[in-house]
């Protein structure tokens, strides 16, 4: 399998795991997110170790190994993206299977599985994006939207659209629900890695919310926040929020 195919193939699989442990029925919701978590992630590294032994890897489930700093093509994965919205059962949860070649998110899926007959967006199979609303929509937290988000929604007259986890924010853009994903205030490289790839892959803009491409396999992997839009409104999303940034100091 290419590196995209084995992305695909490994979150739809990871997908459907979580699905199986939770399907059981004998496990509380506490419980239930620590067992989907565990098993997700014990398939996807011993996988990804199978499928590439020569590549790094960094999973948020996994204790940081300084050995993925050397090497040119390190795997990030979340294997449970909203661990939240998975153990009650919603729909906004998602697996990220990422791939960073010298720091930049080049290759991924992130599957959706809690939507009918489960979704695998692909960076090497892109969909033509939906055709833009007259009046924008963004995603923000359901639990915690982040202060620029909001702020940003009302300067530019955009509808709120509260969804759960990263992953599934980010995709939502390419399925239609809605146009841009503003988040600040914590997050991780495995948050946003494979969210990354699938999104620019797609044609869309993402960067951190200084404008800047975001860089991954770092030592730090926190990466605080990002922006993924439709490529037509990032120029005056990121002008919305230096505003934010001058107006504070």
């Amino acid at each position: 399998m290419t590196d995209a195919q084995l992305a695909a193939h490994l979150a739809e699989v990871t997908g459907r795991l979580l699905l199986a442990v939770r399907d059981s029925g004998v496990l509380s919701l506490k419980a239930l997110g620590k067992a989907g978590d565990a098993t997700a992630n014990q398939y996807l590294c011993h996988a990804l170790r199978e499928q590439r032994p020569d590549d790094g890897l960094l999973s948020e489930e996994e204790r940081d190994n300084p050995d993925r700093l050397t090497r040119s093509r390190v795997w990030i994965v979340d294997p449970v993206d909203g661990t939240r919205e998975y153990g009650e059962a919603r729909t906004d949860w998602a697996v990220h299977v990422g791939l960073a070649i010298d720091g930049v998110a080049s290759v991924g899926a992130v599957a959706l599985p809690g939507l009918d007959g489960g979704v695998v967006l692909r960076t090497d199979q892109p969909l033509a994006l939906p055709p833009a609303p007259e009046r924008l929509r963004m995603v923000v937290s359901r639990t915690r939207p982040a202060r620029e988000a909001l702020a940003v929604a009302q300067a530019i007259g955009a509808d709120l659209v509260p969804m759960g986890s990263a992953g599934a924010k980010a995709m939502a853009l390419i399925l239609g629900q809605a146009d841009i994903y503003l988040h600040s205030g914590g997050q991780y490289e495995w948050d946003s890695c494979a969210p990354v790839a699938v999104a620019r892959a797609h044609g869309l803009h993402a960067s951190r919310i200084d404008g800047t491409p975001p860089r991954y396999n770092q030592p730090n992997p926190h990466m605080p926040d990002i922006l993924i839009c439709r490529p037509e409104h990032a120029t005056r999303l990121l002008a919305e929020i230096a505003n934010l940034d001058t107006a504070d100091r």
